[in-house]
């Protein structure tokens, strides 16, 4: 007789939980309370309104409702003893006792349960006092940045700290709150691969899942707020099979042991958090049920009937029932999120695409919605967990990212790199490292080639008659990328320059004709930085497997005192072959009338980098700006750093046509200089192609010639083919088949009149015609010529007040800023502010001042945090401490704050209430330097706001405030460009007249003096 199944929850967890139950033929209806919009009229599923909190309601609806078997997929309600109330009551129900899940909800017992059994875990202490807490993380020698606070609430809190000020801010925040319960936990903070390991046990038998990695950070590159997980992918290759046998013996065998020893035998499913360290498996933390979104990726993978293996585990019969898992799978997740979340988020928005996701074979969980006049509509931060499973990780995360695309409600957060990590692992057995053990050998079907590694090195051995070669010439080339290293450093971006190395090596054999056959590279450093040399490598890989040859290796050194912290050089080898019969020499003499084809270049590429580093030092860009023109959300840096394109798949057919007499790739040398390597003749270029609007900004920032331009930049053309004028069509057709390309150019009979043998038409114009408007008009352009000054460092003090902040973040966002915000802080919790600070990536820090026995201590911490980021201006938006004297002579002329008058007119008192009932016609605000005593000749800037007639406090008040924003950025950009500083008098020393601001929309004479008021006759002010 089929059963009727409850199962508690509404998240994305309980969906899959319902969908896995319903697909057993023992089940006859799956209640879900209280459910989502997925689990409401679902086939066998269907939603339940009982109240899951009252143990007696819920045991009350099991016997009305004849149901046979309970899932409770809230942790809190397990804590709370809900398996033993139903137990109790003759209700069968699958999970541990209240006892037994103390391990996931109360910390400070399962830490002291690990350590009483000798299982690994980091080092860790519980405190109910914050101040012995923060003397703990202040003076331990281990990195004390864990905080986890427990307690019986739904939600457990686990701040992941970036230091030990910032854990003991944590601290103060929850133990002021009370929220998470009256007790804190400490842990060291280990470092390594995180992942989660499952087991389904009867309270003795153990019965593995495979592993499974959740991606808790909010946007990819594991950047963002911790979540509760934003995706998830089953099974970890990360982790080999002898070490899943390790944990399964010493970690889940032991817990589950362990816990029947002690009287709390543990029935239900186990997950454990591991982070796999350098010295050994180490548990982060337990949770009593399956993890959300684990549970969206492992539950997909389980061949048996799941109702089976729930009964057998309660029956206590799991070693005679033990699941089996889809041996050739992989399931990935992918959640799609509310905007705003983790923090406030809207609700009530519309979902739409789910019958278009369910097309593509794909399982949509749901967990935060609900049903509204017929639509599904958000009702909570995560929504929606999209789950695929094919036969590889890569392909599976492709399918759920389709799905992701699939489905639309406004604002959707999610992530497009999970299992990032584990398609690392997969794309390094593309290539072979150092180290390997002796005679290992590994084959390489992408060019045939056999690796055998021998002792500390290795040693590559080709085949190259089983690579298709009769009569081969081998053809090599070594290159580096010279001051686009330098570029890649300062804009710490590092995913491009291994493709690059890879594109301009290839790209140089293939002027012979040469196909490339293995690659290597030599990296040196002063200091190696793991992540950026792994960034790199996998470029490289990548690039290697587009171009079709295997990445043998990479030689790496670290030179101390060479390099700088950051700086590394990279030079790339590859060798290729072509037949004898094959080679493109250039050295043919072009004939009168042959014709080029020219070939798009995917940026900028060789030695126009020493350029373009001048010119940004002149200019009011920087390489996180904007990029010029059309190119979307991409800053400056990412146009430069655009990879050169790989030309070898597409044009090795062509080359080895015979129609093809010379190929040049422009590289290294501008488009003329290029040219002429293969062509001694007389050329004339006729510019038929769009030119690319970063040379255009190059063009016209730089204050090039038009010569410059053309022997210093490719100016949009990556490759030139020469070919006879009759084939010359045959060939573009060939050639656009994977390329854009065009007839850009031919050869015409030599001229003797002196000069450059290689005329170029229409250059100029093109560059002017394609030159973005804004950019030729803007102010920044005009200010080309002043020296680049570095950007000022800021913080910003707050206490919840202040309205100035927002206008300060999107001031120091403009490409003319002379400042930037590297810090908010603020002496009061959960304000405002530091939200907005957060979402503005912009780091902050709560400095609560009751915790501090006298201003001056308060004053210091604030110091060190300043001197810790390495401040150099302060902002006051509504900071509401008074600061003391020694901190104000150390900063002196270094602080700014608003006024809401038009100082010193009006001192102390409600200037917005005095000014309509004093005949005042004129008001403001004032932005001043903050002094030791007030000085009315420490102003920086004033913006005055006439009193209306029907003005009431609150609507002069509010146009005030609307002052405030556009005068605080204006005179923080005047004290930061150097235009304005304190004298030593105290008094506002203007150093230049008439300086350019940089300012979109502002005056321009607004550096030249300070704002002054003339009354009119018979006005008052």
């Amino acid at each position: 007789m089929a059963d009727r199944v409850l199962v508690i929850g509404s998240g994305g967890r309980e969906h899959a939980l319902a969908w896995k139950l319903a697909q057993s033929p023992h089940v006859k209806q799956v209640f879900v309370a209280p459910g989502n919009a997925g689990t409401a009229d679902n086939g066998k599923i269907s939603n339940s309104a009982v109240l899951v909190s009252n143990h007696t309601i819920v045991t009350q609806f099991c016997k009305d409702h004849n149901i046979g078997l309970v899932l409770v997929g809230q942790e809190a309600l397990l804590a709370a003893g809900i398996v033993d109330d139903l137990r109790a009551a003759g209700v069968r129900c699958f999970g541990p006792s209240a006892k037994a899940a103390q391990l996931a909800s109360n910390t400070s017992f399962a830490k002291a349960f690990l350590d009483r059994h000798g299982i690994p875990t980091a080092r860790w202490k519980a405190f109910t006092n914050p101040q012995e807490a923060c003397r703990f993380i202040i003076s331990t020698d281990f990195p004390a940045r864990v905080v986890r606070a427990r307690g019986p609430a739904a939600r457990k809190e686990v701040t992941i700290a970036a230091s030990k000020e910032e854990a003991c801010r944590a601290v103060q925040e929850i133990m002021q709150d009370r929220m998470f319960g009256e007790v804190v936990v400490i842990e060291e903070l280990l470092q390594g691969e995180e992942l989660s390991c499952l087991c389904f046990t009867d309270g003795v038998t153990v019965a593995s899942m495979p592993p499974a990695q959740a991606h808790k950070r909010l946007l990819d590159g594991d950047q963002g707020p911790n979540t509760g997980g934003m995706g998830a992918y089953c099974p970890v290759p990360q982790v080999p099979e002898v070490l899943l046998e390790k944990i399964n013996d010493a970690i889940l065998q032991h817990v589950v042991d362990s816990m029947r020893q002690e009287g709390a035998a543990y029935v239900g499913v186990l997950q454990t958090g591991l982070m796999l360290t350098k010295d050994g498996v180490k548990i982060l933390n337990f949770k009593c049920q399956f993890g959300d979104p684990q549970c969206q990726v492992i539950l997909p993978l389980l061949k048996n009937d799941f109702y089976e293996v729930i009964q057998a585990t309660i029956d206590g019969k799991l070693c005679s029932f033990m699941p089996a898992w889809s041996e050739n799978s992989t399931a990935v997740c992918v959640v799609m999120a509310s905007p705003g979340y983790p923090g406030d988020y809207d609700k009530g928005m519309e979902v739409t695409g789910l019958l278009q996701a369910k097309e593509l074979g794909l399982q949509v969980f749901h967990a935060g919605t609900t049903l509204k006049d017929g639509r599904v509509v958000t009702s909570g931060g995560r929504v929606l967990s999209i789950t695929a499973v094919k036969e590889d990780l890569m392909k599976a995360l492709g399918e759920a990212n389709r799905g992701v695309a699939a489905i639309r409600f406004k604002g959707a957060t999610y992530r497009k790199d999970i299992g990032h990590r584990g398609i690392r692992l997969l794309k390094q057995s593309l290539y072979v490292s150092k180290g390997m053990s002796r005679n290992r050998c590994q084959s390489k079907a992408l060019s045939d080639v056999i690796v055998c590694v021998i002792s500390d090195g290795f040693t590559g051995f080709f085949d190259l008659k089983a690579c298709g070669y009769d009569d081969p010439i081998l053809v090599s080339q070594t290159k580096g990328l010279g001051s686009k290293l330098q570029v890649a450093q300062a804009c710490k971006r590092h995913d491009t320059i291994g493709q690059d190395l890879v594109a301009v090596c290839v790209n140089g054999i293939l002027a012979q004709g040469a196909e490339p056959l293995f690659f290597l590279t030599y990296f040196s450093c002063g200091k190696l930085d793991v992540d950026v040399a792994q960034t790199i490598k996998e470029g490289i890989a990548e690039a290697c497997r587009n171009a079709g040859c295997a990445f043998l290796g990479r030689e790496m050194a670290e030179v101390t005192g060479m390099y700088s912290s950051g700086e590394y050089d990279l030079a790339g080898f590859v060798v290729g072959a072509v037949e004898r019969g094959q080679m493109l020499l250039g050295l043919q003499r072009a004939d009168e009338e042959d014709v080029f084809i020219g070939l798009a270049s995917s940026g900028i590429h060789g030695c126009g980098f020493n350029i373009i580093r001048k010119i940004l030092l002149m200019s009011s860009l920087h390489y996180s700006s904007p990029a010029p023109g059309s190119c979307g959300d991409k800053t400056l840096g990412d146009v430069l750093l655009t990879p050169a394109k790989l030309y070898s798949p597409s044009l090795l057919p062509v080359l080895r046509s015979g129609h093809v007499k010379a190929f040049a790739f422009i590289a290294e040398e501008g488009l003329l200089e290029g040219i002429s390597r293969v062509l001694p003749e007389h050329v004339n270029l006729t510019f038929h192609w769009k030119i690319p609007e970063i040379f255009c900004w190059l063009y016209k920032e730089g204050n090039l010639s038009e010569e410059e331009m053309a022997w210093t930049f490719n100016c949009g053309i990556g490759a030139v083919l020469v070919v006879q004028k009759e084939l010359a069509q045959h060939v573009l057709k060939d050639v656009q088949r994977h390329e854009e390309a065009w007839l850009i150019g031919e050869v015409v009979a030599p001229c003797h009149t002196g000069g450059s043998h290689i005329k170029v038409k229409n250059l100029l114009e093109a560059l002017q015609l394609s030159s973005p408007q804004h950019l030729l008009n803007n102010a920044v352009v005009e200010s080309q010529h002043q020296p680049r000054r570095n950007k000022v460092k800021v913080a910003v003090l707050v206490s919840g007040t202040g309205t100035n902040l927002a206008a300060l973040i999107n001031y120091a966002k403009e490409p003319g800023s002379c400042a930037q915000i590297v810090l908010v802080i603020s002496n009061k919790s959960g304000v405002e502010e530091l939200r907005n600070a957060a979402r503005a990536g912009i780091p902050t820090r709560v400095i609560d001042h009751k915790l501090y026995g006298s201003r001056s201590e308060f004053d210091s911490t604030i110091d060190q945090v300043l001197e810790e980021f390495a401040v150099e201006l302060i902002c006051l938006s509504g900071f509401m401490r008074i600061l003391s004297s020694p901190f104000l002579r150390k900063w002196k002329g270094k602080i700014l704050n608003a006024s809401p008058s038009l100082f010193p007119a009006i001192k102390g008192g409600n200037v917005h209430q005095q000014s309509p009932q004093t005949g005042f016609k004129v008001t403001g605000c004032t932005v001043h330097f903050v002094l030791e005593e007030s000085c009315p000749k420490a102003v920086i800037h004033q913006e005055p706001v006439s009193v209306r007639a029907d003005d009431t406090e609150e609507t002069l008040s509010a146009r005030v405030q609307e002052a405030e924003c556009r005068a605080f950025p204006i005179a923080l950009q005047l004290v930061a460009s150097g235009a304005v500083q304190l004298g030593a008098d105290g008094k506002t020393c203007w150093k230049q007249e008439g300086q350019n601001l940089g300012l979109q929309g502002e005056k321009s004479d607004c550096a030249s003096s300070p704002v002054v008021l003339e009354p009119e006759e018979n006005e008052v002010v």
